[in-house]
């Protein structure tokens, strides 16, 4: 049976095929962000009060500030409470005024929001303060678990399926439950439904890459993974540019759904893995698609490959069972996506922390995708000029130790704190485009979307712990930094574990990713007492 490296280079590995398919499946992660913008953008929700118009009814004439004066109890620093009231009475307003209120209650007549920020948030919307105000970080949890769901239904679950259509179907429900979450009536149906978008979401951020680089050559491999975290820093400078020039969350849920109405509609003319075609003995299909990418790359086919193409090959045995038979997937898997867990949750931690740093949110969030793009612009060379082992451990290790030095920094620097989180979050950014290229070249076909797919839902929830983490600081500030940062340095650690992948072709099957560390190199020398005649020697590294 032919190596699907040998076709790749036959019908050309990078060609305009490869291109159209790549931006096809890297476009949408431009949209991706677009789906945390009502879980980030709340702010000023803190500076609510309790209505307490019902004075109004005795002094119809009172100022705001008399109104606030005499209903809203006020802290020791003189600042309205802003979840509890004086209890309402049936006295006239001189008797209010001579005696003053002071039985206090929680709100029971609603609150007043502040609009400053917001003309419409989820917190003002559904009321998530006070006693609910934990539903913000419960939402965030839910959109994550959500994702967690569909990396691991669209990915191991999945395997049987094939590439395209774990990548077709989650687009399809996302383009409708984008449109569906706008019209939330409650809390409760606006987290069932970005439940459902989190499981599309997952299923087609793992997928999008399986995908895109099994039609890839070797050393363009690194562009799927990058490529699309490139286009998603793109994503979230126009999710703040959305946001900043229009306050009202539903208007922007319907603004930044309207594109997946079209990617929605191209994606189903993105065609199938050729690799996972013939993993799966399906050779008549794989040979078509191949002889129709040589066709768009203008390349001609050696008779021989398709000939090759033609020989029946072993169906090897796929799924979490056949990734677990191995003791070595096994432990380049745990190696692999420890790592990975630990970036995932630094940069999450951080991110949903976006308006706690001191600085304008709109502002914080733009530097956030601006300093993404040149980091995987760099990542890709870096890759290949170094390898992913040393770039993976390198960008974990002073990730976690940039984060760490911000508990350093003397309380009100805001401006100090939001360059060093933007630098951490920098590099554990730069580390999930390495896992994401890693992750595609440990393992072989037939397992490749289950480990993808195990690691990506693994991933997913130390992602759906970081509002938890968060939460912690109530303890003491410095907890959910001391958490994430040292899970960082103890991923980077693990790293050296693995095996180096650079310049390799995809292994295809379990005993050439068992053998990943023994790369054979063939090279020529000459066999000594024969002057004419040369030998090949394959020489284990």
């Amino acid at each position: 049976m032919v190596d699907f490296g040998e076709i790749l280079e036959a019908i050309g590995d990078f060609g305009l095929f490869q291109k159209l398919i790549l931006f096809g499946l890297a476009f949408p992660n431009t949209l991706l962000p677009f789906h945390l913008t009502s879980l980030i953008f709340n702010q000023g929700s803190e500076r609510q009060r309790c209505n307490t118009d019902w004075i109004l009814a005795v002094g119809p004439n009172l100022t705001l500030e008399e109104q606030l004066n005499l209903t809203i109890p006020r802290h020791q620093d003189g600042s309205l409470s802003t979840c509890t009231m004086f209890a309402p009475v049936d006295w006239n307003l001189s008797a209010i005024r001579e005696n003053g209120l002071n039985d206090t209650i929680m709100c029971i007549n609603g609150y007043v929001h502040d609009y400053s920020v917001y003309t419409s948030s989820i917190v003002s919307d559904f009321d998530l303060v006070c006693d609910k105000a934990n539903l913000v970080g419960l939402a965030q949890t839910v959109f994550m678990a959500g994702i967690l769901v569909g990396s691991l239904l669209f990915g191991p679950f999945a395997e049987s399926i094939g590439r395209q259509r774990a990548t077709q179907i989650p687009i399809a429900i996302m383009a409708v439950f984008t449109f569906v979450t706008g019209l939330s009536p409650n809390i409760y149906f606006y987290m069932a439904s970005q439940f459902i978008v989190g499981v599309s979401y997952g299923g087609f951020r793992v997928n999008c890459i399986v995908l895109a680089t099994e039609w890839t050559g070797k050393t363009k491999r690194s562009y799927a993974s990058c490529l699309t975290q490139i286009l998603g820093g793109f994503g979230q400078c126009i999710q703040a540019g959305i946001v900043y020039f229009n306050r009202d969350w539903r208007i922007a849920q319907f603004i930044m759904g309207s594109p997946f109405v079209i990617v929605a509609i191209y994606i189903w003319f993105v065609p199938e893995s050729a690799r996972w075609l013939l993993d799966r003995g399906k050779t008549e299909q794989a040979k078509q698609l191949v002889l129709k990418a040589a066709a768009i790359n203008k390349r001609t086919v050696p008779d021989i490959l398709l000939e090759k193409l033609k020989e029946e090959k072993t169906v090897e045995r796929g799924g979490i069972r056949a990734l677990l038979a191995s003791a070595v997937l096994r432990k380049y898997f745990f190696c692999i996506v420890f790592p990975w867990c630990a970036l995932n949750l630094a940069y999450y931690c951080l991110s949903l922390n976006v308006g706690k740093y001191g600085l304008d949110i709109f502002l914080t969030q733009f530097i956030f995708g601006l300093t993404e793009v040149p980091g995987h612009i760099l990542c890709i060379w870096l890759l290949e000029a170094v390898g992913r082992k040393a770039s993976l451990i390198s960008t974990l290790l002073v990730g976690g130790f940039i984060c760490l030095l911000t508990l350093a920094v003397p309380q009100g620097g805001a401006i100090a704190v939001t360059v060093l989180v933007t630098i951490g979050r920098f590099f554990m950014n730069w580390a999930g485009s390495i896992c994401n290229v890693y992750v595609q070249e440990l393992f072989p076909t037939s397992i490749r979307q289950t480990a993808a797919g195990l690691g990506a839902t693994a991933t997913r929830v130390a992602s759906m712990l970081s509002p938890v983490v968060n939460m912690l600081a109530v303890l003491h500030w410095t907890i959910p930094t001391l958490v994430f940062s040292s899970m960082a340095l103890t991923g980077g650690t693990l790293a050296f574990v693995l095996p180096e992948t650079r310049s390799t072709e995809l292994p295809d099957s379990t005993e050439e990713a068992e053998g990943k560390r023994n790369i054979k190199v063939t090279r020529k020398i000459e066999a000594p007492k024969m002057e004419d005649s040369k030998i090949i020697m394959t020489t284990k590294l």
